[in-house]
């Protein structure tokens, strides 16, 4: 399955800041894909087609607003739109080296420094975000030099502090690592990640951290909203879903794998939190194979 997610080559080089993509057509046809570069996308009229972000899949309103990060899947699918109305796509693609990461540290720049690391879960933008933002996408096209530079910063910055942003992936299934909440909680990311096959305790992540089990679960709790069990729960879905995504591997394999103890109990986490059972989320992903 792996073979069927496309590795884009975009058309950026090394000397450009951002490119732009306006259109209409009449359908979705690129395939699943990713890149290296941030990409936003803005899409209108394609109300009742499938987005697909990472191991995300959701149905699109009549307008879509999405940032995703470097090698992020993502891609999009007719599905239930009926094709009516012609699709206006907006698509900004810019590379991560736009950004010194020395000048993101600046306190001005925070949000935006924050919005680009969610952006490696994939962020969905709110109705209300769309309707603020839209002159801008809608006019940055047609802008030129500098003038387009300004008006593509100013756009980013409104992205970052706008409201009700909805990140999309488990968090383990980033494709790279960008987690930066504290020294500690990445060293027991780093373990988890390595573990997760494993019978992890909570006693053992504690002592990883030199840390007494009430303090640590309050780190966790804090830095991820989640607690232990779950940040570890989250992080096997997000190994689960990419082996359904990449591999033919049996759901059997996937599940003991990703270290779920009973195939019921994993079928019963996985459609709980993906409103889906493993089986089904396999076939939908197949299915948009069609994008093509």
């Amino acid at each position: 399955m792996k073979s069927q997610i496309h590795r884009e080559i975009t058309p950026l080089q090394g000397s450009d800041c951002f490119l732009i993509f306006d259109r209409e057509r009449n359908a979705f046809t690129f395939p699943i894909h990713f890149h290296p570069e941030f990409e936003i996308t803005y899409i209108q009229n394609a109300k009742g087609g499938k987005r697909i972000i990472g191991d995300h899949i959701g149905e699109i309103r009549e307008k879509e607003l999405v940032i995703v990060g470097p090698n992020l899947y993502h891609g999009w699918d007719n599905y239930k739109n009926t094709g009516k109305e012609l699709l206006h796509e907006i698509t900004i693609q810019f590379p991560k080296e736009l950004f010194d990461e020395n000048i993101l540290k600046r306190n001005m720049l925070k949000p935006i420094r924050e919005l680009l690391n969610d952006a490696s879960r994939g962020v969905l933008f709110s109705d209300e975000t769309i309707k603020m933002v839209e002159p801008k996408l809608l006019a940055l096209s047609q802008k030129r030099g500098f003038d387009s530079y300004l008006e593509f910063q100013s756009l980013l910055y409104d992205l970052a502090i706008s409201r009700d942003q909805q990140t999309l992936t488990n968090m383990s299934f980033q494709r790279q690592s960008d987690f930066h909440n504290s020294e500690r909680i990445e060293r027991i990311y780093k373990y988890v990640q390595e573990n997760y096959h494993k019978k992890l305790k909570l006693e053992d992540a504690a002592k990883l951290t030199n840390m007494t089990v009430i303090s640590f679960s309050r780190l966790i709790k804090q830095r991820t909203g989640k607690s232990f069990v779950d940040f570890v729960i989250e992080i096997r879905l997000g190994m689960a879903t990419q082996l359904l995504i990449e591999t033919d591997k049996s759901i059997a394999e996937v599940c003991f794998d990703c270290g779920f103890n009973n195939i019921s109990n994993f079928n019963r986490i996985f459609k709980k939190r993906q409103d889906c059972t493993p089986s089904e989320f396999r076939t939908n992903f197949n299915g948009t194979r069609n994008v093509f």
